[in-house]
């Protein structure tokens, strides 16, 4: 099949899969979609939970493993929405509709590269597509709850929207809770021990506190307060402030490293909720990305998480559609970006799997 021939079913793929409705932990028909697609292509491919899953024709044990992963959950739509977001419609030019952009685009043009490339002989590596589930909630039967089933895993491309431009690196996330604590009373009586205006220290800590080490690809370790809770009546002095603080962790630091450094050095009491979403990335001099250099890519820093956070081998974030449009309201993806992606995606890996 041709690629302009390959590229239009990936479209209509996109439009089935947008109009089916694919909350985090309810994927299971648009799995059924995605294992269509392999049974019109007769490519025997496997289904754990709602994640499929194929290898290429000629898989070689011998050979390491490039894994293509993106993902069919979506998030809820929310309010501002105009247009029926399980309408999926071209309109000047852009396909809309929910999860086109996040992550739509990417995961057919995945599918559809994976396929071209489902019966090459002698290429370097060998090719796993992995359709994800339970992405946007990291969920327990997500990518990573999947890894142990797959083989061992060499190097990655994980598909999110980045205007084709090549994401080697992608910052890790650690949210804590704190508890800034003081003496409960009455409102009417002295009180020097006040948690609200202990919490005023405690934030300004927050505020100001910088990290030593800086990332050439993600810049500084950002910490934000983004959560406050104190107080149940007008006359009563809470007992305690609660904050909750969003740390996005460059490839400079483990997550485990910055829970250690915070809760020895900041002014209140502090507990991590998890230590699993870490920085990721993959050497600039990689073969992978020096395929995208040379036709033209360019090389930044993610801030955003992905599924990258399961993996512990070298990953690329990389597919078609604009990261801003993530998660906003009438969703939208250019049709010229799914044809630009697939285009690009195959470029790129015969610039790595050929050589």
């Amino acid at each position: 099949m041709s690629q302009k021939e390959l590229t239009k079913k990936a479209i209509s793929l996109l439009k089935e899969l947008i109009a089916i409705q694919s909350f985090s932990k309810e994927e299971d028909r648009t799995a059924e979609s995605i294992q269509n697609w392999f049974k019109a292509f007769d490519i025997p491919f496997e289904r754990e939970n709602n994640n499929v899953f194929a290898k290429n024709r000629f898989w070689d044990e011998s050979k390491p493993t490039l894994l293509l992963n993106s993902h069919h959950d979506t998030v809820k739509p929310n309010q501002a929405y105009t247009r029926d977001p399980f309408h999926a419609h071209i309109e000047d030019g852009k396909l809309y509709g929910l999860g086109s952009n996040d992550a739509g685009g990417c995961l057919v043009s995945l599918i559809a590269t994976f396929t071209h490339f489902y019966g090459a002989k002698d290429l370097s590596h060998n090719i796993i597509l992995v359709a994800s589930a339970e992405e946007e909630n990291a969920g327990k039967n997500s990518l990573r709850g999947l890894l142990p089933s797959l083989p061992k895993i060499d190097v990655a491309i994980v598909g999110e929207p980045t205007l084709m431009q090549l994401a080697i690196a992608e910052k890790g996330l650690v949210v804590f809770d704190a508890i800034v604590r003081g003496t409960p009373s009455h409102a009417a009586h002295p009180n020097d021990n006040n948690a609200i205006y202990n919490s005023i220290k405690v934030l300004e800590w927050f505020r100001d506190y910088q990290f030593k080490k800086t990332s050439e690809a993600l810049g500084d370790v950002k910490m934000t307060v983004t959560q406050i809770n104190a107080g149940s009546q007008h006359n009563v002095v809470p007992s305690q402030v609660d904050l909750v603080i969003d740390v996005r962790v460059n490839d400079q630091y483990t997550n485990k490293e910055i829970a250690d450094l915070l809760k020895a050095e900041a002014p209140c009491e502090l507990q991590e909720r998890g230590l699993n979403l870490n920085s990721s990335r993959i050497d600039k001099n990689h073969p992978l990305v020096q395929s995208g250099i040379a036709l033209g890519r360019g090389t930044y820093g993610s801030p955003t998480l992905s599924d990258q956070a399961a993996l512990s081998c070298q990953s690329l974030k990389l597919g078609p559609g604009d990261s801003t449009r993530s998660h906003s309201a009438d969703e939208y993806i250019y049709v010229h970006e799914i044809e630009e992606g697939i285009d690009l995606y195959i470029k790129i890996l015969e610039g790595f799997l050929k050589k």
